[in-house]
């Protein structure tokens, strides 16, 4: 999944794609790159992102996404707003990408259950200014678990069909340091609860601390991409649906890498052992 951000405040491009002509470009350059899907956002969730008008997001959104359905793309709608998600879909989105899972906007999930749209519900925990203060967990995996599957029964309340969900563990979002790292060693805890899993750890902050540099200055966003493809590749390793990410080429590498490494440990694994005595 490749990230279209276009705002004039994301944490990872600073508005590079704002424009919609640059973002529908930038959007087809991700497809010849390898992208499957294509995430398009107009409001901000970096950390201490203050929210935009819907209005405002609509104008930016709505052009690119028609733009790139005409072109091919299975689009992606990155957004907390059910009127957005309502329109985009109208428009031709296949995915409603919802960072707060439901929880920023009562609607949301009735038009998941109306629209039949893929449905990423994201572990939240609150808005970009004030998630960092929600950093307390006494187990960061099963309490990420504990809440994705709350989402997940309100979601059935509302009618929206299983096959419609994907979960997301929500790297970065309430978790701006160590806590990612136990969501990433223990993803196939949350792939064996049965619903596909999107891992969004592109560029974020837990990476640049990973990589600072000697003096502890985190590595800025652009130098983290090698870390991001490496996570990429785990994670596919590990079961994950998709990786969303804003470099593309380097993590469909690594994916594809994951992906023969596991078909060549079960074609190892399904053939008769050989007796290491016979020549």
């Amino acid at each position: 999944m490749g990230v279209i951000n276009v705002t004039p405040d994301s944490f990872s491009d600073g508005g590079r794609w704002f424009t919609p002509a640059a973002a529908i470009a930038h959007g087809l350059a991700l497809i010849d790159d390898g992208a499957d899907l294509l995430d398009v956002g107009g409001e901000s969730t970096r950390p201490g992102a203050r929210r935009v008008p819907v209005d405002a997001e609509l104008v930016r959104v709505l052009p690119v996404i028609d733009a790139l359905v005409a072109g091919g793309a299975t689009v992606s709608v990155d957004t907390t707003r059910a009127r957005v998600a309502r329109e985009a879909v109208a428009h031709g989105a296949a995915i409603i990408n919802d960072v707060s899972g439901g929880l920023a906007d009562d609607a949301m999930h009735e038009v998941v259950a109306q629209t039949g749209a893929v449905y990423v519900a994201m572990h939240w925990r609150g808005h970009a200014d004030v998630m960092d203060t929600f950093d307390d967990y006494a187990d960061v995996v099963t309490d990420v678990r504990r809440e994705l599957a709350a989402r997940v029964a309100a979601l059935r309340a509302a009618g929206v069909h299983d096959d419609q969900v994907v979960l997301d563990p929500g790297l970065g979002f309430a978790k701006p340091g160590a806590s990612n790292w136990p969501l990433l060693a223990r993803l196939p805890e949350l792939v064996a609860d049965g619903f596909p899993v999107l891992v969004g750890a592109s560029r974020k902050r837990f990476l640049g601390h990973l990589l600072a540099h000697p003096d502890g200055e985190p590595a800025p966003p652009l130098a983290r991409d090698g870390a991001t493809a490496a996570i990429s590749a785990l994670a596919a390793a590990a079961g994950a649906w998709c990786v969303r990410v804003h470099d593309v080429k380097g993590s469909a590498d690594a994916v594809r890498v994951a992906a023969a490494w596991r078909a060549a440990s079960i074609d190892l694994s399904t053939e008769p052992s050989a007796d290491p005595r016979r020549a």
